[in-house]
């Protein structure tokens, strides 16, 4: 599909994932938010898109965004993932984007060729096509055509969900999974997972792991 555009909300470095707060630090964890954050960008900056937004309050994750070619709003950033992408649909929306596909800043194993995937399943507008989590429970990568065309409710158990409001509005939901989208990163399992599903160390965020500890409880 064309002119897709990808949407990233990004919460606040400071504080993130405090789900892993029993095996990493405070600093530990804002540099792990930055590092998978940067291996997102650097996915859809090399992946068949017409261009990516991201909504942040954060300076740092905005100038990060404006380093991968970015536009960075931040229109109801803070009012939550759903919240934050509706707006970013809004902006699209405005702008004549045909497209939108919204996903977060903790995926570091998405690729540019998972993206140029889910885009070749959409099909043509109107359309809905959806990358789900490992579990099947969360919504990790959502593709649609138009950027308004089914209403989103982002969470933990937001994938089935979803299919449902996508049938609702009368588009058939296209299931797409994907390893590298499907991982997300919020609990220490999640981060064992990271650590070992990659021998090799590639990307930003196999540099900070490289210097984190096991994730076992902190004492």
């Amino acid at each position: 599909m064309n002119g897709v555009w990808a949407a990233v909300p990004v919460k606040a470095f400071a504080g993130a994932k405090q789900r892993l707060g029993s095996v990493l630090t405070p600093a530990q964890r804002q540099a792990l938010a930055a590092a998978m954050l940067e291996d997102v960008l650097t996915a859809l900056a090399a992946a068949p898109l017409a261009g990516i937004v991201v909504n942040t309050l954060d300076p740092s994750a905005a100038a990060l965004a404006r380093a991968y070619g970015a536009e960075v709003i931040s229109d109801d950033a803070a009012s939550g993932h759903t919240g934050a992408v509706a707006a970013m649909g809004r902006w699209l929306i405005a702008a004549g984007r045909p497209a939108m596909l919204a996903l977060p800043g903790d995926i570091p194993r998405v690729t540019a060729a998972e993206i140029a995937t889910l885009c070749a399943a959409a099909g043509p507008a109107p359309s809905f096509a959806i990358a789900p989590a490992r579990d099947e429970r969360g919504s990790n990568a959502v593709l649609l055509a138009p950027p308004a065309s089914v209403p989103l409710r982002f969470g933990e158990d937001s994938f089935f969900p979803h299919l449902d409001a996508s049938r609702r509005v009368g588009i058939m939901p296209k299931v797409v999974p994907l390893p590298g989208i499907g991982l997300d990163i919020d609990t220490p399992e999640d981060l064992d997972l990271l650590r070992r599903g990659t021998p090799e160390r590639r990307g930003h965020v196999d540099r900070v792991l490289a210097v984190l500890p096991p994730a076992t409880r902190r004492t």
